[in-house]
């Protein structure tokens, strides 16, 4: 079997992106699946390909927080059950229903919702533990990831943050509990549409499990207030880009 000519740049997008999301709790899915569109490749296979990658990269994520002491339990176990239902709906609608409709509507919430962490992170900051809606905003977050190839880090960790969640708490809980979401949108992608790009899926994977275990570490060195101006930042980049291409479309 001959390897596709964008192998080891999809290897290396694998490591940029786990890198990233696993330090800050996002960005996996849209920085891959925006390469994969780019290719011409369909939203559906796009969101398929990413999350069988995912079952790879966000399992070595998990065991990485978890060695780092980067997870509340408590709010793990909160997530996974509702964030599996939500993986499963999504990914059986976008089987059938393109998810790109929703898009401006999320990434207008989440530019709220960097603006409100960036003030967090320049002001005074005593984290709280968040206990109410969790199951309401796994829910969401995965229903929206497997309809836009990503989504659950950006809408969970953002709206825990913003919410005044520990930010270490939230981002090695949010990746941890991400593996259960992404296995679930994987199987019901494959029993709907099968996979067939194997390659770009083994790519990913191949450079997103190196980066697994210096992202967690980073999560627990950085310091908080850097973290939360990082994280406020890169939730206000890719939704500002979401919009812009929307009404550059209109």
């Amino acid at each position: 079997m001959n390897m596709i000519p964008e192998f080891w740049w999809f290897v290396g997008v694998g490591f940029v992106a786990q890198l990233i999301d696993g330090a800050l709790g996002m960005a996996y899915g849209v920085t891959a699946t925006s390469l994969l569109l780019a290719f011409g490749v369909p939203p559906a296979v796009s969101s398929a390909t990413v999350h069988a990658a995912e079952c790879f990269t966000t399992g070595a994520s998990g065991l990485s927080h978890h060695a780092f002491d980067n997870i509340d339990r408590a709010l793990f176990r909160r997530l996974v059950f509702p964030g599996v239902v939500g993986a499963i709906v999504g990914a059986y609608i976008l089987s059938s229903f393109p998810g790109d409709a929703i898009k401006p509507y999320v990434a207008a919430y989440l530019l709220v919702m960097g603006v409100v962490i960036i003030g967090k992170a320049f002001g005074e900051f005593a984290p709280k533990a968040v206990t109410t809606h969790i199951g309401r905003l796994g829910f969401v977050g995965a229903l929206l990831d497997s309809m836009g190839g990503g989504g659950w880090g950006p809408v969970v960790t953002s709206t825990l943050v913003a919410r005044g969640n520990d930010v270490r708490k939230t981002i090695g809980s949010v990746n941890a509990s991400e593996f259960f979401v992404t296995v679930a949108a994987s199987v019901t992608f494959f029993l709907t549409i099968g996979f067939t790009n194997w390659q770009m899926i083994a790519a990913l994977a191949l450079g997103g499990l190196p980066a697994a275990p210096i992202a967690a570490w980073a999560c627990k060195r950085l310091p908080v207030q850097r973290m939360m101006a990082m994280v406020g930042l890169l939730v206000i980049a890719t939704s500002t880009r979401t919009l812009l291409k929307f009404f550059g479309a209109m």
